[in-house]
């Protein structure tokens, strides 16, 4: 990805949390002179994987396939940490975010404001494969059943429990707008608990066409 388009995500990101009055850290807006003279903090968000993270899962066209987080809280690599995460997502009509699993984090994904999002499901076999049969759901706590692979819709204000283990993919509704979706999970590591049905990377490869506007997370000083 060009970090020129990895700028304009985070200023398109920006005006959709102010639209709905979702408020940031105020760090979410430090340049990188900024994060240098508070070391502390920089080398703290770094290590829990919160601020700013933007990929297209190497896909070379973030339009189709990607996704823009912002992580707002996450217990990682802490003593004595919070148990929970906490993270915003900018997700765009028919754009995927591709079918994976965790093994560590079960999580509730929210739809906190904007368009519809689409959730499609398949249970584990166990041996890295997907099965083909119906999948038991919690929405916002009411028992659901869907069929593998099938579109589940959340409008605003609902969310589903995702288990651990359980292959999913999402995407907003087309001629719904941009969703504006929640997670909240159990500690979430994206460096080792993210598997992919398909052969993908999870971080994208930047090209340094202009400077940073907001540096992402694994690009804060380590302290």
């Amino acid at each position: 990805m060009r970090r020129s388009e990895i700028n304009g995500l985070q200023r398109e990101a920006l005006a959709l949390f102010r639209q709905s009055r979702f408020a940031l850290p105020r760090w979410a807006t430090w340049r990188e002179a900024e994060w240098r003279d508070h070391a502390d903090t920089a080398a703290f968000c770094r290590a829990h994987q919160m601020g700013w993270d933007v990929t297209d899962f190497g896909s070379g066209n973030f339009d189709a396939r990607g996704l823009l987080v912002f992580c707002l809280r996450n217990g990682l690599s802490a003593v004595k940490a919070p148990g929970y995460a906490e993270k915003l997502l900018m997700v765009r009509e028919n754009q995927e975010t591709p079918l994976h699993h965790h093994r560590q984090k079960m999580e509730d994904i929210v739809v906190r404001d904007g368009g519809t999002l689409i959730v499609e499901f398949y249970n584990n076999d166990g041996l890295g494969g997907r099965l083909e049969t119906a999948i038991t759901l919690r929405v916002d706590g009411e028992r659901v059943q869907v069929a593998a692979g099938a579109p589940l819709r959340l409008t605003r204000g609902q969310s589903v429990t995702v288990p651990r283990g359980l292959w999913h993919r999402f995407y907003a509704e087309a001629g719904t707008g941009t969703a504006l979706v929640g997670e909240v999970s159990q500690v979430n590591d994206d460096m080792t608990d993210n598997f992919f049905l398909e052969r993908l990377g999870r971080f994208a490869a930047i090209e340094p066409d202009e400077a940073p506007l907001y540096p992402l997370w694994n690009e804060l000083p380590a302290g």
